[in-house]
This record gives structure tokens, sequence and C-alpha cells, in this order.
């Protein structure tokens, strides 16, 4: 890979060469004794769990707000609960109380974080309880004009759901340090995966290269994701972590590098101003910055088996897994 400001010693968010793409690194796992309560069991929370059954796990609770969902949850390995929110659930509560881990993926709404709200009581009861992890994501910075941040740079978010996500941190780190449970703040970047990525998006024509002057995105594989959790979890670490690549790049580059892989010409260049997008995918433009992974690496040891996209939309080309 090319130098970038990632590997400039001037630059103090600076993301020490990580030569793990494509490798599988021997990940610390949940044992036989663990008990996993996953809420809000979606894309990356799915994959989390899906690793965690494979390597032994003892029990699985997972919810869906749609009872649609339930037979993909127990093919994952899980028993599945409906929950929306809306009201406290008794199979729920128990869950939790029984627990050991927990893992929640669901957002906050406009009142806050949906667990905290029906089921704080239950989470500060359970007596085995030795490690809590949450979904967060770099949204909550804001922008930063294309500069290079970390864990320690302003929360400064430019969206509502940025706000709440500030927030809702705030609450879980909170409840962790009263109740004496580690809590690990993952802030995920902009996730890709099997199913989910530019070699589908072209397939299906859904593809665009918007261009913006300067503007660059932090990625995350949801691969990487399941695993950074799986190891926070067996090290009952806790804190904030940023998840994200080693390259920040322009959205644009990799839609052409997904398009050499398949060997068609890509979509034609498009300016941001003229793009269609919806509200949802315009707003994301609004922030640029580079984020450092370094703290994931050196505090919790973390190694990326997909640092950056190339090795990562090389191995969904060629395994086929591209296609979910």
């Amino acid at each position: 890979m090319a130098d970038t400001p990632a590997m400039t010693a001037a630059n103090p968010a600076a993301n020490p060469a990580d030569t793990t793409a494509g490798k599988t690194a021997a990940t610390p796992a949940l044992g036989p004794d663990a008990r996993l309560v996953v809420v809000g069991c979606g894309y990356s929370a799915g994959a989390f769990l899906a690793l965690s059954v494979a390597a032994g796990l003892g029990s699985a609770v997972a919810t869906t707000r749609h009872a649609g969902r339930f037979a993909a949850i127990r093919a994952l390995g899980a028993e599945p609960i409906a929950f929306d929110g809306t009201a406290p659930v008794p199979a729920l509560a128990d869950a939790i109380r029984n627990a050991t881990h927990l893992v929640v993926s669901a957002p906050p709404d406009a009142e806050g974080d949906p667990l905290l709200r029906r089921h704080a009581d239950d989470i500060a009861a359970a007596g085995n309880l030795a490690w809590i992890g949450y979904y967060s994501t770099i949204g909550v910075y804001g922008d930063h004009d294309g500069g290079w941040i970390d864990e320690s740079a302003p929360l400064a978010a430019t969206s509502e759901r940025g706000e709440r996500r500030i927030e809702t941190e705030a609450d879980w780190l909170g409840l962790g340090e009263r109740i004496g449970v580690p809590v690990t703040v993952l802030r995920l970047a902009g996730i890709y995966g099997a199913g989910r990525n530019g070699l589908k998006n072209l397939a299906e024509g859904t593809a665009k290269r918007v261009i913006k002057p300067g503007q660059v995105f932090n990625r995350i594989h949801v691969d990487d994701i399941a695993a950074a959790t799986q190891l926070a979890a067996a090290k009952r670490a806790g804190g904030v972590f940023n998840l994200c690549d080693d390259e920040p790049a322009p959205p644009q580059d990799v839609v052409s590098y997904a398009a050499g892989l398949m060997g068609i010409a890509p979509p034609p260049e498009v300016p941001f101003d003229e793009a269609e997008m919806t509200p949802m995918a315009r707003s994301f433009y609004s922030d640029n910055k580079r984020v450092s992974n370094r703290a994931v690496k050196e505090r919790l040891g973390f190694s990326f088996r997909y640092p950056t996209y190339r090795p990562a939309l090389d191995d969904l080309w060629t395994s086929g897994r591209w296609r979910g």
C-alpha cells in the first residue's frame, strides 16, 4: 500500500502498519459457561453472534423487533425474543438477569436507549454479568475537515442521530461504572461485508461515483466487527474504541476498485451537488474526517483481517461471498 497521511510520523493519530490482511488470527472466545444476550440482532451483531456460537458459546438469546426474523436468529444459534422498546418483556428480563455478557446494537430513539428505558433494573440485578458491549458510530465526532482524529477528539455530531449516540454512550458507560461492570463502546465506521458491498451494488445497478473534492470515509468489514467484539468480550475490556480501517478513502475510489475486480466499467462520475441521493445518504457527506484505529490495536490488541477495502473486496469477489 502506498504511503498515506496515516503513516507519517508527523501525524499523531497515525495507524501502525497492519500486515494481517486476509489472515485469521486466533481470538479469545467466550466459553461454554457464557450466557450471551444480544439486543438488536442485525447485520453486525448477527455476525458476532454466529462467530461466538461457532467458537463454543454456552447459550445465547437475541432480540429483534420483528417476529419474521425468528427463524434467522435460530439459525445463528440463539433463542429469539421480540423487543421493540415500547414495553418491558418478561422473557428478556429473565435472560438479562442470567446473562454473563450483553451486547447492545439497537439504536437509540427520540427518548434514548430502549433497553435502558425498559430493563435498566434487570441489568443492575444481573449478578453474573461480566461485560457489556455497545455499538456506536464514528458519527459522534462530526466534521473535522478531513483531519486525523482519535478517541480523544471532541464529540460534535452534526446530526440528531449522532447526538443521540453521544448521550447513549454516556448512559451505558455511566451504568457500567455504577454497577461495576466493564463497558466497551465500539464506534463503528461504514459497515460492509457479505451481501452489503460495492460489488453487489454494481451488480444491482445502484452503485454511484459521487464526487465531492477532498471527501473521505473510513470503513469496517463486518467480520472485523465480529472478531473485535469477541476479543473485547473475552478480555472483559472497558473503554471507547474506534473500529475502522487503516485507509480512509474517497468513496468513488472504492467503486472504481470494485468495478475493476468485476471487469466492468465503473459508473460515470457525478458531482455531489447534482447527485440523486436520499436525505440520509447525503447527510453522511456533511462529515469529513480520517479516523485512527491505533487504540483498538494497541490497547485491545486487535489485528484486522481486512485493514483496507482492497483485500476485503478481493476476498469477497474471489470467494463469491459478495452476493451474501
